[in-house]
């Protein structure tokens, strides 16, 4: 069975799976050029050409109830491919969970996703927490749902409750809540927010947090919630900012950069946002760990590719087996999307676990100009402190790059976090990240109880004695997010 899998909206994509196993998929931004691409045209129509036969089923993962973009696609591919076309609503969360368990390996897991925002209900509330119990029938059972509200207040709270009321019969065997009008991720943008970026690049303040001080500070939750009285809303409406009140004179204007002199009090603050977010998550996984008394745990969702909460999981819960989902954001949902149908409609219990992330495929109208090089042409330039892009079979899915499209440079040079962020015009703030041999990460750097990290999804500590050997990809808190290469991955190996 062949399905054609879609995500609209932000980071949208396209995917085919042909019995079970990934076959086509290709993220939008790579084929237009423009970041977070949210109509997936050159996408779809890429597939379509290079389907390798019949489309037996097309399914289109629905951001929202009434999305216009969705019944455009609905149409074009009915009328081109001539199958059946289902919009799936209200499983957004659901399929990040299908793909996080399909890639994980696990025969049974809980999946536990931390969004910014899924799935709508009645445009009153959307889905910002779940954890799932997924058994090796692939069956997804709800047992935890946190709503965000969009408006609150005298005329709401009523139709509020009643939604409630009405997601309770829906999933009778999960907790539902829906007590504030934040999440834990809309906590996290606050900071971003402050210092003048789009809520998209919540993925800077990890960077940032390390330039911060671990000050007295005010809880940002209460019991477990987000405390939103200490927040002033643009609108209540999700798809505006919020800002910690007292902070609101002090945000930076939009694109304006953190200069490196007077950054503290917006470090200081990212400081706290991490801390107390993944703080937030970590008692999610322990308390659903306990009551389930499963230790298999996939995390997934935006905050997924947090990797510095992904290290606070797994030191603080050595006891539970982690799988971090390397395509964490939306671009992921049409693999999801596509491998839940497909699980639903067969009766395939095969295990497909990821093998790498080399599958983005970017048709190229040029040819591309360079050089070809040997792994051990590239390490000689490296050697040599040149500064070597890599362009290498089927572009690296996911937004990690993991050494088809890379840029590379030699970890020992003491300037290679500034040299690489010249380079890309990044911030000066932002750390670089390393990839190392799997047997001889343990020897650089504290793993706990983990033999490998090969999609760049935790952050670790650097032992002592290694600091002065790879200086250049060694962050301000001594941490490093890294790649383990083993031999499955011959070409980045051999280099």
């Amino acid at each position: 069975m062949r399905i054609l899998g879609i995500i609209p909206g932000h980071d949208s994509s396209v995917a085919i799976i042909n019995d079970g196993k990934l076959e086509y998929f290709t993220k939008e931004e790579r084929l237009s050029g423009f970041k977070r691409d949210g109509t997936p045209t050159l996408a779809l129509s890429s597939a379509i050409e290079n389907a390798r036969g019949v489309i037996d089923f097309a399914v289109i993962s629905s951001p929202t109830e009434n999305h216009p973009y969705c019944d455009y696609i609905a149409v074009v591919v009915n009328k081109i491919l001539n199958c059946e076309v289902v919009r799936l609503v209200n499983q957004h969360h659901l399929h990040h969970a299908s793909l996080a368990f399909n890639n994980s390996g696990f025969q049974s897991a809980l999946v536990v996703v931390v969004d910014r925002m899924g799935s709508t209900v009645d445009n009153l509330m959307g889905e910002v927490e779940s954890v799932f119990k997924v058994d090796q029938e692939y069956n997804f059972e709800p047992i935890y749902k946190s709503y965000g509200l969009f408006f609150c207040g005298d005329d709401d709270d009523a139709k509020n409750f009643q939604t409630v009321l009405d997601l309770k019969d829906t999933f009778p065997n999960c907790e539902i809540v829906a007590n504030s009008t934040l999440g834990i991720v809309k906590v996290y943008e606050t900071a971003t927010t402050l210092i003048g970026q789009d809520s998209s690049e919540n993925g800077k303040i990890m960077g940032l947090s390390a330039y911060g001080k671990d000050k007295k500070f005010k809880n940002l939750f209460v019991d477990g919630f987000p405390n939103t009285n200490l927040f002033t809303h643009f609108s209540f409406e999700h798809h505006k900012p919020t800002i910690l009140k007292e902070y609101y004179h002090h945000r930076i204007d939009p694109n304006t950069l953190l200069p490196e002199d007077g950054y503290e009090l917006y470090a200081d603050y990212a400081y706290q946002v991490q801390k107390q977010t993944q703080n937030e998550v970590l008692s999610l996984v322990k308390r659903t760990v306990e009551e389930t008394g499963i230790n298999n745990v996939c995390i997934t969702g935006g905050y997924g590719l947090n990797v510095v909460s992904n290290e606070n999981l797994v030191k603080n819960l050595p006891e539970v087996n982690f799988f971090f989902e390397p395509l964490a954001d939306d671009s992921g949902n049409s693999i999801g999307a596509a491998l839940y149908v497909y699980r639903q409609r067969t009766n395939d219990k095969k295990i497909y676990k990821l093998k790498d992330t080399f599958f983005n495929h970017i048709k190229h109208p040029i040819e591309v100009e360079g050089t070809k090089a040997t792994s051990y042409d590239v390490a000689k330039l490296l050697d040599n402190q040149k500064i070597v892009a890599v362009f290498n079979g089927q572009a690296d899915a996911g937004p990690r790059s993991l050494g088809n499209r890379s840029i590379l440079f030699d970890a020992r040079n003491p300037k290679a976090k500034d040299i690489i962020n010249s380079i890309k015009g990044r911030e000066w703030y932002r750390p670089v990240a390393c990839s190392i041999l799997k047997e001889s990460a343990r020897d650089y750097f504290e793993m706990y109880n983990l033999e490998e990290s090969p999609y760049m999804t935790i952050s670790f500590p650097v032992r002592k004695e290694k600091t002065q050997i790879i200086p250049g990809v060694i962050h301000v808190d001594n941490s490093c997010r890294i790649q383990t290469v083993d031999t499955e991955i011959e070409h980045f190996y051999k280099l």
